[in-house]
């Protein structure tokens, strides 16, 4: 996104004219950018080739998928509705991992139908569940163990993953157990050693220290693993002058580790591919002055962009024209849900604003659309897919007759 003649742009189009011609709320996607995250994060770990699995849950469009999936990624998935959806994209099975804690007898004899090529188990019933089903078709399936490395990735509680309090993975004395049991199974074939930290990772160093928790337990197994699934996390930066992760050191410690371990690795990033690809577009439908503040109430509610209600995130707001005026009063942008966390986030020295006004919310390609609901009763915005001077609609604006 740029401003051209005070005008803001997403690739060739401007924000007004996308606005005016699509309604609003409408989520926007920039092909270019997208394309440019894939070329980024092949490029920083092509040392070693990994295998790219996209992050399904970040961006379950399938518009967005099948465009992903020309650039060489396969698929992370932690349900039945996404494996489908990774198939329905075109995703080749040998490309998939199948994550998750809880997954279901249905969910697991589908995996195994489909010949994907991991499914990473997260617990002793699991691993027996799945035993189970591979012994019923006679088929020998190939999995991976997750296990938990006890390692605080330095992030928001509530997407944390990798700490021994967190529901994922196993402890290192479980682990053992397990690989001795698939070892001696004839159903199930151990391929997989997997890990996942947590998510919005922005310092190596908690994956450096994941790096060496995966080698010491390694030291203890009498096993080769033919993958090493390091799981995703990376984070972006969501506000002007934040840090961004140091993918050079993470890759080289990564290096580092293949010295001692001839092992295919794999990414689940999903964030850190379409996160910043994603924009926003609301119109304000009032302003209402409270005290000391203004309360700019948007068409976009938090049906519409969960992450600021749900775990306090903030994503950056830009008025769709400059005009060089500042607001004297501080500005609150909510939405119009009955909720009082049905709000984004309280600025000062904002540009003024008046009602009917178009603005944009960045970075909201990651758990935007794919958390938003029907919440209210309110129909789930429209998607677009923006081309340099092009736009194609990925997903039609709901209505409210197809859901009432």
């Amino acid at each position: 996104m740029r401003y051209i003649n005070k005008k803001l742009t997403i690739e060739n189009i401007s924000v007004e004219n996308i606005a005016k011609k699509y309604g609003t709320p409408t989520y926007c996607y920039s092909y270019d950018r997208l394309k440019e995250n894939i070329n980024n994060f092949k490029k920083n770990f092509k040392s070693f080739s990994p295998l790219i699995c996209f992050a399904i849950k970040s961006n379950t469009n399938t518009n967005l998928i099948r465009v992903i999936k020309k650039f060489g990624l396969g698929a992370d998935v932690v349900s039945m509705g996404e494996l489908m959806m990774a198939v329905k994209a075109g995703i080749n099975p040998k490309k998939i991992v199948f994550s998750g804690v809880g997954k279901t007898f249905e969910e697991i004899n589908y995996a195994i139908n489909k010949n994907i090529l991991l499914i990473n188990a997260e617990s002793e019933s699991e691993i027996k569940q799945i035993e189970k089903i591979a012994k019923s078709k006679n088929k020998r399936v190939q999995i991976g163990i997750r296990l938990n490395p006890n390692t605080d990735a330095k992030t928001l509680s509530q997407i944390s993953t990798g700490k021994k309090e967190n529901k994922f993975g196993v402890n290192n004395k479980t682990f053992i157990k397990l690989v001795n049991f698939c070892k001696r199974s004839k159903n199930i074939y151990l391929k997989c050693l997997s890990v996942h930290i947590g998510s919005q990772i922005l310092d190596f160093k908690p994956y450096e220290k994941m790096l060496k928790e995966i080698s010491k337990i390694l030291e203890k197994v009498d096993h080769k693993f033919e993958f090493i699934d390091l799981g995703g996390g990376m984070g972006i930066s969501y506000d002007t002058g934040q840090k961004k992760l140091n993918y050079n050191k993470y890759s080289k410690a990564i290096k580092k580790f293949l010295k001692n371990y001839k092992s295919k690795i794999i990414f689940e990033p999903g964030r850190s591919i379409i996160g910043n690809t994603g924009t926003l577009i609301c119109k304000i439908t009032y302003i209402k002055k409270n005290g000391k503040k203004d309360f700019i109430i948007l068409d976009a509610a938090m049906n519409d962009l969960m992450r600021p209600a749900l775990y306090g995130a903030v994503h950056k707001i830009l008025p769709s024209i400059k005009s060089g005026k500042i607001s004297k009063r501080p500005y609150e942008f909510v939405g119009p849900i009955c909720e009082s966390t049905d709000k984004f986030t309280t600025l000062n020295n904002f540009q003024e604003l008046k009602e009917k006004d178009f603005i944009v919310m960045c970075d909201v390609g990651a758990y935007g659309m794919s958390l938003s609901s029907n919440y209210n009763l309110r129909p789930k915005p429209v998607e677009l897919l923006i081309k340099g001077s092009k736009i194609k609609i990925i997903k039609k604006r709901q209505k409210l007759k197809d859901f009432i």
